[in-house]
């Protein structure tokens, strides 16, 4: 974190934009006992030295017709196949998250789609790189 140190309340900022990115300095300054303008100039330190690395927002795909959630494992079938999976995964709209691992497969992603047929054909585009594992989900706990 270069040479920057981040203190108690730093941390409370953060938590507190973890917990609503929406929140405006100066509520987050009543909550810490500092200024907006003080909790302004923190936020931005923690943004240049990478702690915040963006903002996000929460929404519910199912509004727009993205009803199908599934996770799945994929198990690449060549390992010179990393980088046009990589930019497959950089083109494809439907993978929200995909993570490389270790133990089970080579990546696991989550994906959204709008139907089981959407689903079917993305697996179809997915097995020119990999043969692949599905779990569909049925309810978000958390």
């Amino acid at each position: 974190m270069n040479d920057v140190t981040i203190d108690a309340v730093d941390l409370d900022i953060l938590q507190l934009l973890i917990e609503d990115a929406n929140r405006s300095h100066k509520e987050i300054g009543q909550s810490v006992h500092l200024t907006g303008q003080a909790v302004g100039a923190r936020v931005r330190k923690l943004q240049d030295i990478g702690v915040i690395e963006g903002y996000t927002v929460r929404w519910n795909p199912e509004k727009l017709g993205q009803a199908v959630q599934a996770l799945v494992t994929v198990f690449l079938t060549s390992h010179t196949a990393h980088q046009r999976f990589r930019a497959f995964v950089d083109s494809s709209d439907e993978i929200v998250e995909a993570h490389r691992v270790s133990g089970e497969g080579c990546y696991w992603m989550r994906i959204r789609v709008g139907s089981p047929s959407a689903l079917s054909a993305f697996l179809e585009q997915l097995l020119e790189f990999a043969n692949y594992k599905v779990s569909l989900t049925i309810d978000q706990v958390k």
